[in-house]
């Protein structure tokens, strides 16, 4: 299987100033020396709580804000931003699924341009081909030739959410971003949204990088799993060796707090509760990020930092303690 994105010790740290004349007195470690690799036709889910660094991960990736130190390859290429402008050759190939849908479109604009806008910037001017991917694009993602026609403002969620995928798929990428691109719909919506992703890499040998805090979706689309806590990865695995088989206390933590559908089990169930709140990332203490609000930790975990190491066959982890 080829590898798509390698990514390669990537920080990512945003300058604290204060007073006047801006001195820059501290920074927020938003992304914090993060490694892995995603291959072709793959789904390499990203879990972990809210303000983890997970979405600043993505644009990261996407080349949509600088890095501060790391590398990133895309194809076997390098990649980085030129003059603080994202190559447009990548846009091509690398895309993004955002969160709110709406947001993420012109409301003054029709969703028949919202899609196609995509295929101009990358200097497609014939028109009937426009007009013969858009007839596509509309059977890829479930909508009708009518609503091309509308605006944002008078489709569902889901139906923003499509025309979002489909602004995606425009150019025919290789590899997309999904930054928790389900989280603000209804169940029922969000598990056709969940298929219709499945059903597009399936026939479209896309990959994904799938962002979100719910396990749940992450356990069903995703091959690889990693979980990031405060700017750090602290476990990698297979999906089905990481949800049997958690070796971190915080992932341990999180997957006992998934819910299982049958009363009887989820109420003699024993779960793992995590104490305290998340540390600053501005005042980090030295050692293990998670060991103020672990169970097991010991003296050294509070000294020394754990480094991200293989204990089975592609399951790594970042504890001392395994």
């Amino acid at each position: 299987m080829d590898t798509v994105l390698e990514v390669r010790e990537l920080r990512k740290y945003f300058p604290i100033t204060k007073g006047f004349l801006r001195r820059e007195v501290g920074h927020v470690k938003a992304v914090d020396g993060i490694s892995f690799v995603v291959k072709r036709g793959e789904t390499f889910g990203l879990v972990g709580e809210s303000g983890c660094g997970k979405t600043t991960l993505g644009r990261c990736i996407l080349q949509v804000i600088p890095v501060t130190s790391g590398t990133t390859f895309f194809e076997g290429e390098q990649i980085s931003l030129k003059n603080n402008h994202r190559p447009e050759s990548l846009s091509a190939k690398m895309q993004a699924i955002f969160q709110d849908p709406y947001s993420s479109m012109n409301p003054r604009h029709k969703v028949r341009d919202i899609i196609t806008e995509p295929l101009i910037i990358q200097g497609n001017r014939n028109k009937r081909e426009i007009e013969d991917r858009l007839s596509t694009l509309y059977e890829l993602v479930g909508l009708k030739k009518e609503m091309g026609e509308r605006y944002p403002h008078m489709l569902s969620g889901g139906e923003q959410q499509r025309v979002c995928i489909a602004r995606a798929m425009a150019v025919q990428p290789i590899f997309i971003v999904c930054d928790e691109p389900v989280s603000s719909l209804d169940v029922s919506i969000r598990a056709q949204i969940i298929n219709l992703l499945e059903s597009l890499q399936e026939t479209l040998d896309v990959s994904y990088l799938f962002i979100s805090h719910d396990l749940s979706v992450v356990h069903h689309m995703s091959d690889m799993v990693a979980v990031m806590y405060l700017g750090k990865i602290v476990e990698i695995s297979p999906k089905r060796e990481l949800y049997s088989n958690p070796l971190h206390p915080y992932t341990k933590a999180l997957l006992s707090a998934i819910p299982i559908p049958d009363p009887a089990i989820e109420k003699k169930r024993k779960r793992t509760l995590i104490e305290g709140e998340v540390p600053s990332a501005v005042t980090l203490l030295p050692g293990c990020r998670f060991h103020q609000r672990c169970g097991y930790a010991e003296k050294r975990c509070k000294e020394e930092e754990p480094a991200l190491r293989e204990i089975e066959s592609g399951h790594w982890t970042a504890c001392d303690l395994v």
